[in-house]
């Protein structure tokens, strides 16, 4: 992919009758509604994108594209700061109407283009933040918070401690029981 930068808008409908292919990469630190979705971005970090126009078979405008870029992530486990690299591959059907959106099969979602202009910018975020994980987590092996269970583990002082203390509890449903002997 170029390092050079994507540009900001073009005209869908002349590029997907060209074939025409753009990559290049987007600063993160531009995109505001990605930033406020993940902890941090680097601050020169970039997302890598490649997007290449055509028409399918049935001559609908498509544009095929990939996009990554690393990211700090909070992870879900420790709720501490994790790195990690956001990718997707997509296919997008190009439209200019809701009503276009709706007429498009299944297997494409919808990328709403004005009539001699899309903005490739909004589309990067968005696939970006159809991107993220649902749930991001760190290596087990790499994560705080597992260290930190794995401390409290049976056969440590502590869990000990607390089994034993379990074991003279007495069971709160033991006078229920006692109560349905009676009544019988």
């Amino acid at each position: 992919m170029s390092n050079a930068e994507l540009p900001r808008s073009v005209d869908p409908h002349r590029v997907a009758e060209a074939g025409a292919e753009q990559t290049g990469t987007v600063p993160l630190i531009r995109l505001k509604r990605f930033q406020s979705a993940v902890l941090s971005v680097p601050e020169t970090g970039t997302c890598r994108v490649r997007l290449v126009f055509s028409r399918d078979s049935q001559r609908r405008r498509i544009v095929q594209g990939s996009l990554e870029a690393e990211v700090e992530l909070q992870c879900q486990r420790c709720l501490g700061g994790m790195m990690a690299l956001v990718s997707s591959s997509f296919e997008l059907g190009i439209v200019s109407s809701d009503e276009q959106a709706r007429q498009l099969p299944s297997e494409l979602e919808p990328f709403v283009a004005g009539e001699d202009s899309a903005d490739l910018w909004t589309l990067v975020e968005d696939e970006l933040l159809l991107a993220l994980p649902a749930y991001p987590l760190h290596e087990r092996a790499d994560c705080p918070a597992t260290s930190e269970l794995e401390a409290l583990e049976p056969g440590s002082d502590e869990v000990g401690h607390e089994s034993e203390v379990d074991e003279r509890r007495e069971n709160p449903f033991k006078i229920l029981e006692g109560l349905k002997k009676t009544r019988h």
